[in-house]
């Protein structure tokens, strides 16, 4: 593929390294930054955009999103979901392996990656799922940003719950484990106990907070026993957050999602089954902790943990409705508005949203505005609020939790590799992202 030309960012709000705001030029070239600076002058041909009143960012590595290909492509499928992440102003994307078939084996892997290189607009990654007895194929695929363990809310083979299994795949290879922490165990017992009832904020209550503990306490501990690098995805208790301000070692990471700070219970009432996720929604409480866990360190970065069901499946009386919300498109804009309100500062968000994941995974070249990174950038208004709106929305499921959310920070344009995939509104579907590398 031939190198994008150059291109000149003027007059942005710069996000530095240190997290101090510059106003300044960008210039990118064959695909990387090679300049930051108060004014850049050049000879060579450039494509020029005048960013005055805008800020760039880092662009967004959103580092779990589930996006339905293959096998399940009328919710989502790569083309559609990157075109969601471009305006969103993601990216890259790290992708989860429970599709059809499951991604636990190189072949599946491989084709994953083909697939993406033909349809993605952004930069891309695929875990490897562990089942009982994939053990070679943890071990050796590459490339691959780490092993996703379901510990529960999953069934047939991705369920990986028993403790010798678990201790299995801990013990061996020195590959990073992503772990969806919930107790299988507890989860079987207290759907027999709230058997029949057809609300669907019984689900807060099946999956409970003490069934997110019991897993994440024994992922830990398995961590610690083998000096494993782990990391915890989509962090949704206080009692977890608690724990790991406590005893959390340097080798272990942990992210939350927007929805878990900024939904609880309440949203059953308001949105019924389409607040329905693994893990749930809890409560005010819950949010308060993880936002000072988030502030503090305890909790490392953002993650969007995308997972689109139609509005036909998710209208299926609880408990046949899948659980699971999209949340490429509206992730940024919604942790800009938080700061704007004065949850966090921008250089946060930028940090939580792309720094901190390229550091956590091992991507390199990624997550920061300075000369030699690569150019993935995304240009953002804070000075301008717009709503939520279903029709907008790129994803093939076309439906959003924070719909008629008015939220400031949307992407303007959105930069992959140097080449401009998101203007204004317009998408470039001529641009196709690159293979992410984990050292």
């Amino acid at each position: 593929m031939p190198s994008p030309e150059s291109l000149l960012i003027r007059h942005a709000h710069i996000i530095l390294p240190n997290g101090e705001l510059m106003l300044g030029d960008v210039l990118t070239r064959d695909r990387r930054i090679v300049e930051v600076a108060p004014e850049i002058s050049t000879t060579t041909p450039t494509t020029a955009i005048d960013a005055t009143g805008l800020t760039l960012l880092p662009g967004v590595i959103d580092p779990q999103v589930h996006f339905r290909e293959p096998g399940l492509e009328h919710k989502e499928d790569l083309f559609t979901a990157s075109c969601a992440c471009a305006k969103g102003g993601v990216t890259s994307f790290l992708e989860m392996p429970n599709t059809r078939p499951l991604t636990t084996t190189q072949e599946a892997l491989d084709d994953k990656l083909q697939r993406a290189s033909s349809k993605c607009l952004v930069n891309y990654g695929f875990f490897i799922g562990a089942t009982t007895e994939n053990l070679p194929d943890l071990l050796l695929a590459k490339p691959t940003p780490g092993i996703k363990i379901f510990m529960g809310s999953m069934h047939g083979q991705l369920l990986v719950d028993q403790d010798a299994a678990l201790e299995a795949i801990f013990a061996q290879g020195n590959r990073l484990i992503a772990v969806h922490a919930e107790d299988q165990a507890r989860i079987n017992q207290r759907r027999q106990e709230f058997a029949g009832i057809h609300d669907p904020a019984v689900h807060s209550q099946i999956q409970d907070n003490q069934a997110a503990l019991l897993a994440t306490k024994l992922a830990l501990k398995l961590s610690q026993k083998y000096q494993r690098r782990l990391h915890i995805l989509h962090m949704s208790t206080a009692e977890e957050a608690e724990l790991l301000r406590q005893e959390k070692p340097s080798w272990v990471t942990a992210e939350v999602t927007p929805q878990h700070l900024l939904l609880n219970t309440s949203a059953y009432e308001k949105i019924g089954t389409l607040a329905q996720m693994n893990p749930p929604l809890r409560s005010p409480h819950d949010n308060e902790v993880l936002w000072q866990a988030l502030q503090d360190g305890v909790i490392d970065f953002i993650a969007t943990d995308h997972a689109p069901h139609t509005l036909v499946e998710k209208a299926q009386e609880y408990p046949n409705s899948p659980s699971g919300m999209p949340g490429v498109e509206t992730s940024l804009a919604l942790m800009l508005t938080a700061a704007t309100q004065g949850r966090c500062t921008v250089a946060q968000v930028a940090n939580w949203m792309s720094t901190s994941v390229a550091k956590a995974y091992k991507i390199p070249n990624k997550g920061a505005i300075a000369p030699g990174y690569d150019a993935d950038l995304v240009l953002v208004d804070l000075n301008t609020f717009h709503p939520v709106r279903r029709e907008e929305l790129l994803t093939k499921c076309r439906w959003s939790p924070f719909e008629g959310w008015n939220l400031t920070g949307w992407a303007v344009t959105t930069i992959v590799g140097g080449q401009i995939v998101y203007d204004k509104g317009q998408l470039n579907t001529k641009v196709r992202g690159q293979a992410l590398t984990f050292l």
